[in-house]
């Protein structure tokens, strides 16, 4: 499957793509986010009415995915890390890089003077330097060689110093070596010995000069050498049996390293052959041909190369000398030549050497890594005479490696060019396809490859680092034939389906230009990596250039398409040394590398932190953010970059700020670039992280922002909270809290009048800050609660002292607490604030105390019950400089009491959150205000037993370390878990530093509290001793988002998941499966249904409240009141898994339904008090992970002690319909965890049952406790449908209430506590046109098939009825069929199986029941 094809059909199945009514709605920021989605629904919703008929049976199979992004996957579990400090670039990048300084020659040649011991053959080799020695006087022979080396070496490394000694003494040589390394200090020095004319070394490892007379062989000990030459140093021997050197050399440096004064020496050693060999003598080579291989690989190849081709026939040798051209000029023959040598040799070293010594050998040095990719040229050559050059380190064999066939194959295509460009200059050079064909090769592994199999081998041919000096001139990227056919080709392999640019020539047919532009579904795209055209080279006679101008576009593409695989493609990637490349190119100004070079430095940036700051790289990204030309999502990629070059880094925040970055993210946040249109969230996102970044922790910086631009600094970050994607809201409250003061600048004290000005600026931003979070404190998505979490810990850390005092009146009467904050009966708050079961109640937007907020005996300030200290006054806490740890900051203009209390209540909200890490989160920012929670031991009173599985007597988990809802804070008869506010004892003020910092311990841990996950951020404040060397801003809860972001660029971005396929076959297995089904059921004639196939003793102590039943596997999902969830195979009678959904002490299940039911469902677990729970991996023991959790109520009526919350869930719309004991229904969008719609109900009548369509989206029926029944549709502009009051006799509450089976909207089932079942057309709504009365006032339960026409009713006298849609009567069932008859308990809960006619019925003696007809056979 094509590259784009898998993308379409991957994201056919995501949220985003498919919901049947609904549609992002981002550009309403004003809170309304519904209104243009009513007025565009409402006609279709009313026609559904009449046209219902029509509808498809794929109504039944929504498409839509939900809750399976980033942030779900294991929110509680563990904390992200984010880009590392020390990881992969730091690995691979050389710190130290290697220059080779000083090279010492030393000929020892002894011209027309043969040495004893070696016999030579005739003829026999006799070039040296490509000089015969015999062809002018010996003198003068020797000085040319000693020159034309030198100069051969200089090649290589032009800036480093040659020296050379002809035929040298022992002096001689020390003298040499001696001065090379004062030359050098600290870099490399080269050492060649050229001994043709002395004797073999000997055993020892001595090698041989001459005394001043030449009459005599002096030899030096291979220990004096080492010891002149020092280290770092590289020696090249040139010689017969030089591997007796290397033998010596290395026993040496083993014997220095064994010894104590001896250490690593960083010796390299290249060797002509081993300690048994002679040199070749033969007269195809030179006598030096080791040397030659080293100094001039591409005319020793070549010559070598010819005697073996077809070619040695027709070409004439000395042509060879004559290749046009020079080595750095990758246009001419011998630059190609040149090019593709080192391409070759590069490729063959990186794939059989270790990485690491790869990275030493041909990374290090350039003159180290030119020695070595010649000395590979060396081993094949020299093998072929029998010789086997040596090195230390030790190669592996390379000389029959298949890439020496890609060389041969490109030097025999240069060299059948060769006589025609010799005899005719003007001739044209017909470049090599080796790069083609090399780039295709590794194009073909990109399209097959992955991490299991094995690396690509053209990598280095990618990312191949050479010298060159380019001519500045205009060159051409695509002359490779058609360009419209390759950016088709681009569109599927590379472009990331986003925005795809069409292209057309430009004027001069020389390149493209976009025409035109196609809007394509949200993906990061890479689509501008095909804005290409004539573009300047560069200059620089040291600047590293990948491949060539042909080459280069395409190879950067390949190279991000691979680094795109994952990291451990970025880490081979590096390993080669992408690194100097890439970061030389941020000092270019050619346009069409910038969006390919954007995304490499993203991948890599997203694995490891780099300072780019001191090599100017921040600026090339933010012009980049500042470009017009650039697609949203490719500038969420320069910010994420910018982002990461400032995170911790107080010079990359300076800099980035000198440069404008502020200005730049606030003007695309403003939305004032033109035809931008909708600004991609990710952008949103990454603007606001970048932002976050630049005002962390920079005080100076956050005053200078508010000074310069006021409100129009944190305005657009406020319109942003109310954005539809979770991670755009979560890195708007990150960027907000940063503006946050933490009340702890030392270097701004005693400044005066400009100090003031600047706290008059910071007290505004503050205000208008906090007062924007607390209407978002109760958001749907725990990652944007969590950092409203953060945001308020830095306020409370500010404003330490101030809210202490304000939750320390909390703990007074209430009269006292009206008298002295009268602003807080009247104080606003935000819609949305959560107030569950507190006393803070909320009446049109306004909070007020539905009671004292200390009723009964809590513990308070100055009560019986709180510590020593709490008998003095409330002033020990305002003058008290440090308690609880946190040292107290004072503020000279505090904000308003109203808003202390409202931000103390909305901890409290926190410290209370269904998120274990909220929860956390909240506790941590409760004990800096000085409010602490204190777990109750288990107390036996006297002639009570206690049983030992009674939960109430276990100790409790970690989680249940928190508040518990209840009438009143502080709540100890209620059995609830109470807070106590620590104020420190009346002493004399302690200085506001670490040092004699009281620490309170006022949690109870159990043993494994410290390790366990819902411990969260807390515990490093709340478990470890304090200590003066402790900053007190590790006291701060820290954010995530951030790092949670980075994991986005880390995946994969151009390709689908590896198993797309699989779960498309999974997901139309399941819909063939359901179809079948479904036309079964519609179709059933079921006469009875009371064949029990199953029977399962939970062990609920409380028995069955809720149960499930899975559609496409034998499971059924049960729950207790104490929301204990348990998960049965009633195929194999075996329990699946078991686990409780939460740990806090209020108890009480709702309902339980199936998220993406025909995907890899989730379980949502709906609480009494409105808290939602989803979870994933259910059925797996011990392996459930919360996927999310939220509080779908917000507030509830006046004296009212419960929620009692009704929920259901609607997969067609992705939405949660949520009510209960308030006058509104909650509809929760869970694509964008977002309250979307409230709908008001019945003001003076709570609702007690709640039903939503599985088929049309939008409509739900309610029944309330009066016995009236409502349809609502929330496509329409009014939302409410009809009325009825069916249940009029005795205005019982609804018990149950569903849509009937099939495609009509408008038809329900409706039952009442009184035992009467109504039918009803909500078209017509004056009566039920059918009335079942079946039970006398007893009905418990009711379930409606979603399919078959059958429903079913329990009753608390131990019945369960069926019926159909006529009203008869198909079963009863009062008893299991077993031996002795025993009858069923009072039912508690029914549910059918969505596809088959199968009953799961609970009773309250804990036992449930799986029901079929009488064709099932029992199980």
């Amino acid at each position: 499957m094509a590259l784009g094809d898998l993308m379409a059909s991957r994201f056919s199945q995501s949220s985003v793509a498919v919901s049947n009514h609904l549609e992002e709605c981002s550009s309403h920021g004003d809170g309304d986010l519904s209104s243009h989605r009513r007025d565009r629904d409402s006609d279709a919703a009313s026609s559904s009415y009449a046209n219902a008929t029509a509808t498809t049976s794929m109504a039944y199979f929504p498409q839509n995915i939900l809750l399976c992004e980033l942030r779900h996957d294991a929110f509680e579990a563990c904390a992200p890390s984010g880009p590392s400090d020390s990881g992969l670039v730091s690995k691979w990048r050389p710190r130290d890089r290697m220059k080779t300084g000083c090279v010492a020659l030393v000929l020892c040649l002894n011209i027309s003077v043969d040495p004893p011991d070696v016999i030579k053959i005739s003829p026999c080799a006799r070039m040296e330097c490509w000089i015969d020695p015999f062809s002018m006087a010996p003198q003068k022979a020797l000085e040319m060689i000693g020159k034309n080396l030198s100069a051969q070496y200089e090649r290589w490394q032009p800036k480093a110093r040659c020296k050379y000694q002809l035929d040298p003494t022992v002096e001689e040589v020390k003298k040499l070596c001696n001065t090379c390394r004062k030359c050098a200090k600290s870099e490399r020095v080269l050492f060649h010995y050229n001994g043709h004319g002395v004797p073999k070394p000997t055993a020892n490892g001595e090698i041989w000069l001459f005394n001043k007379s030449y009459t005599q062989y002096i030899p030096l000990p291979i220990s004096d050498l080492d010891s002149w030459l020092k280290t770092p140093s590289i020696y090249v021997f040139d010689c017969s049996a030089a591997g007796m050197i290397v033998n010596a050399f290395i026993e040496l440096h083993d014997w220095n390293a064994s010894t104590s004064s001896g250490s690593a020496r960083d010796c390299i050693l290249l060797a002509a052959c081993e300690a048994h060999e002679t040199l070749p003598q033969s007269a195809e080579f030179p006598a030096d041909v080791f040397t030659s291989c080293l100094t001039t690989p591409i005319k020793m190849a070549l010559r070598w190369f010819c005697t073996r081709s077809l070619l040695r026939e027709s070409l004439d040798y000395s042509l060879i000398d004559k290749i046009p051209g020079r080595q750095n000029d990758r246009k001419t023959l011998l630059g190609e030549l040149n090019w593709i040598f080192t391409a070759v040799t590069d490729t063959i070293a990186w794939n059989v050497l270790p990485h690491d010594l790869f990275q030493r050998l041909f990374r290090q040095d350039l003159l180290v890594a030119s020695l070595f990719r010649n000395f590979l040229l060396a081993e094949r050559i020299m093998r072929s005479a029998n010789c086997s050059p040596i090195s230390h380190p030790i190669l592996p064999p390379t000389h029959q490696h298949h890439m020496w066939d890609a060389w041969d194959m490109a030097a025999e295509i240069c060299l059948s060019q060769l006589k025609s460009l010799v005899d005719d200059p003007n001739a044209e050079f017909q470049p090599s396809p080796f790069f083609t064909e090399q780039l295709t090769a590794f194009e073909v592994w990109l399209d097959h490859g992955s991490e299991n199999k094995k690396p690509p081998e053209q990598l280095p041919i990618v990312l191949q680092l050479h010298d060159s000096c380019i001519s500045h001139q205009s060159y051409p990227y695509f002359l490779m034939g058609n360009v419209s056919a390759y950016f088709e080709q681009m569109e599927h392999k590379i472009i990331g389906l986003s925005s795809v640019r069409t292209f057309s020539l430009n004027a001069d047919g020389m390149g493209v230009v976009p025409s035109g532009m196609v809007k394509k579904s949200s993906l990061v795209t890479i689509a501008m990596f095909g804005i290409v055209g004539s573009a300047s080279c560069w200059h620089g006679s040291q600047f590293k250039v990948l491949l060539s101008q042909c080459h280069r576009f395409r190879a950067l593409v390949l190279l991000g398409r691979f680094l795109d695989m994952g990291p451990w493609a970025v880490d081979l990637a590096l390993s080669v040394g992408i690194f100097p490349y890439v970061l030389k190119l941020l000092q270019t100004t050619t346009p069409e590398l910038r969006q390919i070079l954007v995304f490499i430095w993203t991948k890599i940036l997203a694995l490891d932190k780099v300072d780019l700051v001191k090599d100017g790289g921040h600026v090339y990204f933010i012009r980049f953010l500042d470009s017009v030309e650039a697609y949203p999502e490719q500038r969420a990629m320069a910010a994420f970059v910018l982002a990461v070059i400032v995170d911790g880094h107080k010079r990359g925040q300076e800099a980035c700020i000198r440069a404008g970055l502020i200005d730049v993210c606030l003007k695309h946040l403003q939305g004032s670039i033109p035809n931008d249109g909708q600004i991609e969230p990710l952008f949103l996102q990454w603007l606001c992280l970048c932002l976050g970044k630049l005002w962390e922790d920079f005080t100076d910086t956050q005053i200078m922002s508010l000074q310069a631009s006021g409100p129009a600094i944190y305005a657009p970050l406020l319109s942003l909270l109310s954005e539809p994607q979770p991670e755009v809201r979560a890195s708007a409250v990150f960027a907000l809290g940063t503006l946050l003061d933490v009340g702890f600048d030392s270097t701004r004290e005693g400044t005066g009048d400009e100090e003031c000005d600047d706290d008059d600026e910071k007290i505004k931003a503050e205000i208008s800050i906090i007062k924007s979070l607390l209407d978002v404190v109760s958001d749907g998505s725990p990652l944007v609660r969590a950092e409203i979490t953060v945001a308020l810990g830095r306020f409370a850390f500010g404003h330490n002292k101030h809210l202490k005092s304000i939750a320390a009146a909390y703990c007074k009467p209430q009269s006292n607490l009206l008298n002295s904050f009268p602003s807080l009966a009247n104080a606003k708050v935000g819609p949305l604030l959560r107030v569950g079961n507190d006393n803070l109640v909320i009446r049109d937007g306004r909070v007020s105390t539905s009671s004292s907020p200390l009723a009964n005996s809590g513990i308070m300030h100055g009560s019986p019950l709180s510590d020593d200290s709490s008998q003095h006054s409330d002033s020990g806490i305002l003058n008290d400089g440090v308690s609880n740890g946190i040292v107290n900051h004072s503020r000279p203009r505090p904000l308003d009491n109203g808003m202390y209390s409202q931000c103390v209540s909305a901890m409290r909200t926190l410290a209370k959150d269904p998120s274990p890490r909220i929860a956390s989160l909240g506790r941590r920012v409760l004990s800096i205000i000085g409010i602490e929670q204190v777990v109750n031991k288990p107390v036996k009173s006297a002639g009570t037993t206690v049983r030992p599985a009674d939960p109430a007597a276990l100790s409790p988990t970690p989680s249940l370390i928190g508040l518990a809802r209840s009438t009143s804070w502080f709540d100890m008869n209620g059995g609830n878990l109470p807070m106590t506010f620590r104020t420190p004892p009346v002493s004399p003020p302690r200085p506001s530093y670490l040092t004699g910092m009281r620490r309170v311990y006022s949690l109870e841990f159990r043993p494994h509290q410290l390790n366990s996950p819902d411990a969260g951020l807390a515990d490093p404040l709340l478990g470890s001793a304090g200590s003066s060397g402790v900053s007190e801003r590790s006291f701060l809860p820290q954010s995530i988002i951030y790092n949670w972001s980075c994991g986005h660029f880390s995946k994969p971005l151009l390709s689908a998941a590896d198993d797309s396929e699989e779960i498309l076959a999974r997901r139309e297995e399941k819909e063939t499966f359901a179809l079948e089904h479904i036309s079964k059921c519609q179709h059933s004639s079921v006469s009875k249904l009371n064949n029990q196939i199953a029977s399962w003793d939970t062990k609920f102590e409380t028995g069955a409240k809720t149960a499930l039943l899975q559609p496409f596997s034998p499971i059924v999902v049960a729950a207790d009141e104490s929301e204990r969830i348990r998960i049965w195979n009633y195929d194999e009678a075996t329990l699946l898994n078991s686990f409780d959904n939460h740990n806090f002490p209020d108890k009480g299940i709702s309902k339980l339904c199936l998220v993406n039911e025909l995907d890899d469902s989730l379980l949502l677990v709906a609480s009494c008090d409105g808290n939602v729970r989803i979870w994933k991996d259910y059925t797996l023991r011990g392996q459930q992970k919360l996927v999310t959790a939220f509080s779908s109520i917000q507030g509830h009526r006046p004296g009212v002690r419960s929620v009692k919350a009704v929920v259901d869930w609607q997969q067609q719309s992705g939405y949660l319909y949520a009510a209960g004991e308030i006058s509104s229904i909650m509809a929760w969008d869970l694509d964008k965890e977002q309250l979307v719609y409230s709908i008001l109900s019945l003001p003076d009548s709570s609702i007690s049952a709640l039903s939503a369509s599985q088929v049309h989206g939008g409509q739900l029926a309610v029944g309330f406790v009066d016995g009236s029944v409502k349809l609502f549709d929330v496509r329409t502009p009014d939302m409410l449908v009809c009325a009825a009051r069916p249940h009029t006799t005795r205005s019982e509450r609804v018990v149950g209430i569903g849509f009937q089976p099939g495609l009509d909207p408008a038809k329900i089932v409706s039952a009442s506590q009184a035992g009467d079942i109504q039918f009803l057309d909500m078209r017509n709504s004056n009566s039920a046109y059918l009335t079942i009365d079946a039970h006398r006032g007893s009905l418990t339960a009711l379930a409606v098939h979603r399919h078959a026409p059958l429903i079913a009713s329990g009753s608390a006298k131990q019945i369960i009825k069926v019926f159909s849609l006529e009203g008869s009567q198909l079963g009863t069932i009062r008893y299991y069929p077993t031996f002795m008859a025993q009858k069923i308990g009072p039912v508690s809960c029914l549910a059918f199986h969505p596809y088959q006619v199968l009953l799961a019925a609970g009773a309250a003696d804990s036992l449930v029941s799986i029901y079929a007809d009488d064709n099932s056979q029992a199980r």
